[in-house]
C-alpha cells in the first residue's frame, strides 16, 4: 500500500519514521520497510548518519547489515568516515556489536 503512495509528497517526510521500523529486524514490518528505504538511497543518508552517530549500537549493527550494505557505491561513500574509524577503532560496545567486522566487509566494497 504505501509503495502506490505519492513518492515526494507523502513517502519522502516518512522516511525518518519508516528507519525507526527496522531497529530491529526481527519485527514481521521490517523487511517491508527496508525494501522501501532501498529505495531511497540518498534520501536516507543524512538519517542513518544521524543513528549511526547515536549510541544505539543494536541500531547500528542493523544499518550497517541490511541497509548500507546494500545501497549503491555512491551512497555508501558517504559513509566512508565513518566506517574506517569503527573498523580501525571501534569502541568497546562496537566491539561488542561486532560492529567493527561489517564495517570492514562494507569498507571493502566501497
Amino acid at each position: 500500500m504505501i509503495k502506490k503512495m505519492d513518492r515526494d509528497k507523502i513517502i519522502l517526510p516518512l522516511l525518518p519514521n519508516l528507519l525507526g521500523w527496522i531497529q530491529d529486524m526481527n519485527w514481521p514490518v521490517a523487511p517491508s520497510v527496508l525494501e522501501l528505504l532501498l529505495t531511497f538511497p540518498e534520501e536516507i543518508v543524512p538519517q542513518m548518519q544521524d543513528v549511526l552517530s547515536s549510541d544505539d549500537d543494536n541500531w547500528k549493527w542493523f544499518i550497517l547489515h541490511f541497509l548500507i550494505i546494500k545501497l549503491p557505491v555512491e551512497s555508501r561513500v558517504q559513509f566512508r568516515e565513518y566506517l574506517t574509524r569503527v573498523a580501525e577503532k571501534p569502541t568497546d560496545n562496537e566491539l561488542a556489536e561486532e560492529l567493527d567486522e561489517i564495517a570492514k566487509e562494507i569498507l571493502e566494497t566501497t
